[in-house]
């Protein structure tokens, strides 16, 4: 099979080196930078080039960018892919995507599946991708509703032969208003408590918390702006839940109500066993 991948980034070049080891497809990468898809070659990361050319021949298209580049490539190349052709997308946000993407791939004779690949480190670019970055991961997919169930088993096996541990088959609602809790608002926690002026202060103070806390604090401002914005509603009412959360706790150490605050924490920690309990049976 012949396989396009467009951006060739963290996800992007991962996607291309897990497949490089997994499989025997033939892979063309292209990228925005050419010194990106250069060291893509020299690394036989991918075959060649994605080029005009051999963009028709390409049975599989995985579009690795940011949601806005994702839409506008969608609208541009649309006449370009071949009838037939699956495309899957990477971006962490799926409506605004699925929702150009579906009539589109509808009128024009391909198939689009939203795709958004559970995995990632604290680093972005071509150099910090990895064939084993998906290991045990979760590949989410996210159907048209109209496609074909063959086809879709066929993009389902293929991920988890390149190393996905599970595939989990969601809509473009629920992905985003679970997203907004499990990615986008972690974030937000992260990159606002690393804020705090004590945070200068911590070297010899702070332990597994503070690393833990901080992580994703490293983000890729471009990426997370567009995401966070193409999510708005489900991400600001989970911001509005985490406030509402946080003054209780306030509150109570404020007046010092020790019963009310007992309880707060035990409530935490009797959720967080059912939540590792979900995990080990799901």
């Amino acid at each position: 099979m012949n396989i396009g991948i467009v951006g060739l980034g963290l996800i992007g070049g991962s996607i291309a080196k897990t497949i490089r080891k997994n499989t025997t497809h033939r892979i063309f990468g292209g990228d925005i930078q050419p010194s990106v898809i250069l060291k893509a070659k020299v690394m036989e990361a991918i075959d060649d080039e994605l080029t005009a050319e051999n963009f028709a021949a390409c049975d599989l298209l995985i579009l690795a960018l940011y949601p806005d580049a994702t839409i506008d490539f969608l609208r541009r190349h649309a006449d370009d892919i071949k009838p037939g052709t699956t495309v899957v997308d990477c971006c962490g946000i799926k409506k605004s995507v699925c929702d150009v993407a579906f009539p589109l791939a509808r009128e024009k004779g391909f198939v689009f599946i939203g795709g958004h690949p559970m995995a990632g480190i604290e680093r972005s670019g071509f150099a910090y991708s990895s064939n084993t970055l998906f290991s045990n991961a979760s590949m989410i997919l996210v159907p048209d509703p109209l496609l074909n169930i063959t086809q879709m088993d066929e993009v389902k096996k293929l991920f988890l032969a390149i190393g996905f541990a599970q595939v989990k088959i969601s809509t473009p609602t629920e992905h985003d208003r679970i997203i907004a809790y499990t990615s986008q608002l972690a974030h937000i926690v992260s990159s606002s408590y690393i804020k705090s002026d004590t945070a200068l202060s911590h070297p010899g103070f702070s332990a597994g918390s503070f690393k833990d806390m901080t992580r994703v604090a490293t983000l890729h401002e471009g990426m997370w702006t567009e995401l966070f914005l193409h999510n708005q509603d489900y991400l600001v009412a989970e911001i509005d839940g985490l406030v509402q959360r946080l003054l209780q706790y306030r509150d109570a150490i404020a007046t010092g109500e020790v019963e009310t605050l007992r309880q707060l924490l035990k409530d935490g920690r009797e959720r967080k066993a059912l939540v590792n309990s979900l995990e080990l049976n799901p």
